[in-house]
């Protein structure tokens, strides 16, 4: 079986994945606009019962402390916000939308233990630098998406990657790299592309594992840190979990010093608790 892949053959692939719903689709693309009729998307929100509850749940958690329960999306932006509701759908949107894939030795559920604590970390760290939580949490809830998508399109060539990454003890980009001639990033991207992602979206995927690159942007380096704490944390509760490289560049773009750095970890922690109850299955 020839593993490799080539970029088009990962858009070919696209078709066969499950849409978001259309609502969510437009909280996506409208998320450097500020322009947006709030009333008119919170009705649509309101429309899917099953988002709308799983929503309600993770506004009305300890993480976002509220002081009132929440009972409707318009009330929740009320309390909360329109950028950070937006972002809730889009969590509570995206962990429901992939089904498990038969992929031998891919777990699922540790693939959005560990999205979910990189976008908690994210959180944390972008409140630590007065960064957009919002957009922090996104991007790290989307950061290793184009892993789904090279599982769902091409499981039997994910199998072979994973096989590889076993036999060398290797982080699995490299192995993806070994095996497919193509990665997660670029199927990311290739995603990105397909659900017409923002730009903050799409350069925040592009650039987690290098964001030393010119042109990567700040919310890269945000991203690229928190997914090297969600694995130092081993919040994916996998058995000999690998901490991928830190960008010593990254690591000075946010400058933590060792009070900021254990905050950090705990607050992570402690929210990602609160907030993987409510979007994890």
């Amino acid at each position: 079986m020839n593993t490799a892949l080539t970029y088009d053959e990962v858009v070919d692939g696209l078709g066969d994945l499950p849409s978001l719903p259309a609502v969510v689709m437009e909280l996506l693309n409208s998320i450097d606009q500020e322009d947006v009729d709030i009333a008119v998307l919170a009705k649509k929100v309101s429309h899917d019962q099953a988002l709308t509850a799983k929503t309600l749940r993770l506004a009305n958690s300890s993480a976002y402390s509220l002081q009132v329960k929440v009972t409707t999306i318009q009330q929740a932006i009320t309390y909360l916000g329109f950028q950070t509701t937006r972002n809730l759908i889009t969590a509570a949107a995206v962990t429901g939308c992939f089904a498990e894939t038969r992929c031998a030795g891919f777990d699922h559920k540790a693939f959005w233990r560990h999205s979910i604590g990189s976008a908690t970390g994210a959180k944390v760290l972008a409140r630590h630098l007065r960064f957009n939580q919002d957009y922090a949490f996104t991007a790290g809830l989307l950061h290793d998406i184009g892993r789904l998508v090279l599982v769902s399109c091409f499981p039997r060539h994910y199998e072979k990657v994973l096989a590889w990454r076993a036999r060398h003890d290797c982080v699995l980009l490299q192995a993806e790299r070994a095996v497919l001639g193509i990665d997660h990033v670029e199927a990311g991207l290739a995603l990105a592309e397909h659900w017409n992602f923002s730009d903050t979206m799409r350069l925040a995927i592009g650039g987690h594992h290098a964001p030393e690159q010119s042109g990567a942007g700040f919310l890269a380096t945000i991203i690229h840190v928190a997914d090297v704490i969600a694995h130092a944390l081993d919040l994916a509760q996998v058995e000999d979990e690998l901490v991928p490289p830190l960008s010593e560049v990254a690591w000075q773009a946010v400058h933590l010093d060792d009070a900021a750095c254990l905050h950090l970890l705990r607050e992570t922690e402690v929210q990602y608790e609160e907030i993987a109850l409510v979007l994890l299955p």
